[in-house]
Parts: C-alpha cells; structure tokens; sequence
C-alpha cells in the first residue's frame, strides 16, 4: 500500500493542530478457511465385528501369546513320550489301545500352523465376508506364514521321532495347496496322508458336518497322540450342542488337559464359538448377528 499524499495548504494547520485529519482504518482481514488439498480426508468406515481381533492378531501380543503356548508345549514332550499310557485323545474317540503305537501330534492348519490374517484383513478391507471361492483363492496362493512358535515345537517332535498330523477343516480339494504351503513355511510333511482334511473318508465311522471326531479316531488307529493343537474346541474333542452352554460344559469336563495333552492358540477371528452365539444362523443378516452378540455380553462383575 502507498503513503497517503498530504497538500502543502492544509500541513501547516494539521501542523499547528488546528485541523484533526481523520485516519481511515483498514478493514480487518477476515481469513476464509480453504481446505488443504494436501490434508488426507477421512471417509466414513463400515463396522467391522473382525477389525480389532485381526489387527491383534497382527501385533505382538499375538505372537508372544502363541510362541508362548508352544515353547509350553516342548516342556512337556519327554514328559509325554515317557508315558506310555499317556494319550491326549478323548476315550470316547479311541477304538483301540494306544499303548505301544508310534507317537504323533494332531495339529488343526489354520490359526494353529498356519496364519490365515491376511484372508481375514482383506475380507474387512473389501467389506466382504467369507465364502469358499475367496478361500479357495487364498489357500491356492500358497503363501500363509507359520505361527509363531510352531517351528520350533516341530522341530522339537522331528527330533524325538514324533509324527505330525495335520487334521483340517481345510477341504481334501485343497490338500496339495496345504501340503506345498506346510513345506514352504517349514513345517515337516512326512508323506501326503499326514493331512487329513474335511472329506476324508473314515471306515467304520459316520463323519458328523465338519466335526473331527472320525479324523481323530482314525489317527488313533495308527499312533499314540501325544498332544492335540487347536484353536477351538472341536479341534480337541466334538462338542455335542453348540451353544455356550454346550461349549462351556466341554471345557469343564476336559480342563485338566490344557496345558499337558491339549493346547489352545488364541484366534479371536472367527470360529464356531461365534455363531453359538445366534442360534448357528448365518443365514441371518449381519446386523441380526450383531444384536445377538450384543444380546449375549455379559457385564455382571
């Protein structure tokens, strides 16, 4: 801005103080705010029951927890092969003397070997939930990274002459994905019928659904079980009723075992826990779950 222009009549009254000239005041500057391109804006996010339970099994918390239950387990192996009576299959599914077979492990694949939290995020990010193609996709990838301590308990059983048996609930379309991917991360594969997934034929045996009771006694036919690996009940024994009720008494009744023969890894993502808690609907609408799990907390101290 200029300096304002002052004439040579009026300066020596404004000198001598006899004329006040007014000073014109600027208006005040008012800034308008203008967004900043560069600044990111945050859309609106769709809920995600899944998005906590995935990023923690991301964190590591989650890793400590499971290398924790594995490096448990290892402590307890010399224990367990000492023994010959010892067996970590349910009496109810054995159909023959354990005593004096060779010894294995039962291990569940996904969430108990091998880390599936990638399927998961992208389900959250894409808003979409499971489905069998999607799965099918993931697990012909072939890239699912072991959980944490789980190579190190292998190594553990390779050592004393433990067979490990994969029992999955992953499809028997899928075994040669599982196989080339339990290879990949390491894992001891000792020939193709260490895994037995959904669809395995068990003489003698009606399979119930998914249930793994059959699967179990069938590797109770040919080795002395050691300990079982999971990540729910059913991995370990088959649960009657699922309800929380149902689900509850299977724990009273075989606690004693955890932390000796069964070994729980934490999967706060999904399982069969979750629709125990709306009547095992899935046919149901998102938010009708939703309500139900609401419906089902309990926040008495």
């Amino acid at each position: 801005m200029s300096r304002p222009i002052v004439s040579a009549v009026l300066l020596p009254l404004i000198l001598a103080g006899c004329v006040a000239m007014p000073v014109a005041q600027a208006p005040a500057v008012v800034p308008i705010p203008v967004p900043d391109a560069a600044e990111p804006q945050v859309a609106a996010v769709a809920p995600d029951d899944n998005l906590n339970a995935v990023l923690w099994m991301r964190s590591a918390e989650y890793r400590a927890a499971s290398a924790q239950a594995y490096r448990a387990a290892i402590a307890q192996l010399d224990r367990a092969m000492k023994d010959r009576d010892w067996d970590a299959l349910d009496p109810a599914e054995r159909a023959n003397p354990a005593r004096g077979l060779p010894p294995a492990v039962v291990l569940d694949v996904d969430e108990t070997v091998l880390d599936n939290s990638p399927y998961q995020a992208r389900l959250i990010a894409s808003g979409d939930e499971y489905s069998e193609p999607t799965w099918d996709a993931w697990v012909q990838e072939r890239k699912a990274r072991p959980v944490p301590g789980v190579l190190d308990f292998a190594k553990a059983a390779q050592a004393r002459g433990i067979t490990l048996l994969y029992l999955s609930n992953r499809a028997v379309h899928l075994k040669e994905a599982t196989l080339a991917n339990l290879r990949a991360a390491g894992l001891p594969v000792k020939n193709d019928s260490v895994f037995m997934g959904l669809g395995t034929v068990v003489r003698d045996c009606e399979q119930d659904g998914s249930e793994k009771n059959c699967r179990r006694q069938l590797a109770g036919r040919s080795y002395r079980v050691l300990m079982q690996f999971g990540d729910q009940l059913g991995d370990f024994v088959q649960v009657p009723a699922n309800t929380p009720e149902g689900r509850t008494a299977v724990y009273e009744a075989h606690a004693r075992w955890f932390g000796e023969r069964w070994w729980m890894l934490p999967n706060p993502s999904y399982g069969s826990w979750e629709p125990a808690l709306f009547n095992n609907d899935y046919r149901q609408p998102r938010d009708a779950r939703r309500q139900a799990k609401r419906g089902a907390l309990d926040t008495a101290p």
